[in-house]
């Protein structure tokens, strides 16, 4: 009889274990029928409509495009930051932030050049790629209309992709305008020349991750 009993008084504990590892955590503070459940944020996607670079000749109304912002299907209004002066030739960024619900933010941007180019350098077509001396490494321009190019790696950099605007306003000269490069990063130029004889150009690089070298560049 006494075995018996002792046989049920350990099921009885056993069973009280289980049942007791089965219940909440009080710590834990779980609504009913909450237990476990985690919180998903959805982030925001920001994308362009139209062009990434819109040139736009001097004088010229500047319309923009905008943006699609969503929340997973839902719409998000943008933030919009920066402005385009339509009657000053130079190269503007236009910003597009949106902001979800739980504070996460998205961004993309958009490169405005307004050029004034005169008519001794419509005609030019610096297009090309470009090698420089030093290092065999390659800028390529592309023109996106007259006296406006896209040159990428500007600098001749190793493993470089940076892009920016430049400007050929009159005969052979040439420049990069203050602007935020393809990286965001803060980009001009200094010393410039471009040689028609020579398909060659030269230029130092005012940005943060360059060095203050001239580089030189002939054509391919």
């Amino acid at each position: 009889m006494m075995k018996k009993n002792i046989a049920i008084l350990g099921l009885v504990v056993i069973l009280g274990l289980t049942f007791s590892s089965c219940e909440k955590e009080p710590s834990f503070n779980y609504p009913d029928g909450k237990v476990g459940i985690s919180k998903v944020t959805v982030y925001p996607i920001v994308t362009l409509k139209g062009e990434r670079v819109i040139v736009l000749v001097k004088g010229t109304a500047f319309v923009d495009p905008g943006v699609t912002a969503l929340e997973g299907t839902n719409s998000l209004t943008p933030v919009v930051t920066g402005s385009v002066d339509v009657n000053t030739a130079g190269v503007y960024t236009i910003t597009y932030t949106a902001t979800n619900k739980d504070g996460f933010p998205a961004a993309t941007s958009r490169t405005v050049a307004v050029y004034d180019t005169m008519a001794d350098a419509a005609a030019n077509d610096f297009s090309g790629s470009y090698v420089r001396g030093s290092n065999g490494q390659v800028a390529v321009w592309t023109k996106l209309a007259p006296g406006v190019y896209s040159v990428v790696n500007p600098g001749g950099a190793v493993g470089a992709s940076l892009s920016v605007i430049v400007f050929n306003q009159t005969g052979t000269s040439i420049k990069i305008p203050q602007q935020n490069a393809s990286d965001g990063t803060s980009t001009s130029s200094a010393n410039e020349s471009y040689s028609l004889a020579t398909s060659s150009f030269s230029w130092v690089i005012n940005n943060p991750g360059y060095g203050p070298s001239l580089r030189s560049f002939v054509k391919q």
